[in-house]
């Protein structure tokens, strides 16, 4: 199964062929759309996509990891992390996708 990749460019003119808006305005209503979701998350909310997911952030506490290679313990520091939990319309439509 070859692999390819939906980019910003690829969004944009999905949408300058379905709404019919010029290119660039739909470079630019992605965009928007993006760096109001980025900031949502940067901000701690959930952005949560009807049918098809919800984003969140998750904060994960210090903890002591483990080299594979040598094991030795390596202390991994507190952060942030990105989830995505599929909505289960999305689970089901990606799971169908598999009977081709």
């Amino acid at each position: 199964m070859a692999e390819k990749t939906l980019t910003r460019t690829d969004l944009s003119e999905a949408v300058f062929r379905e709404v019919g808006l010029s290119r660039n305005e739909s470079k630019q209503l992605v965009e928007t759309v993006l760096d109001h979701m980025s900031d949502a998350l940067v901000n701690g909310e959930q952005v949560k996509i009807s049918s098809f997911g919800t984003f969140s952030v998750r904060d994960k506490s210090a903890r002591i990891g483990r080299n594979p290679k040598t094991g030795e313990e390596v202390p991994i520091n507190p952060r942030r992390v990105l989830t995505f939990r599929p909505s289960h319309l999305m689970k089901d439509r990606v799971a169908d996708g598999n009977k081709s």
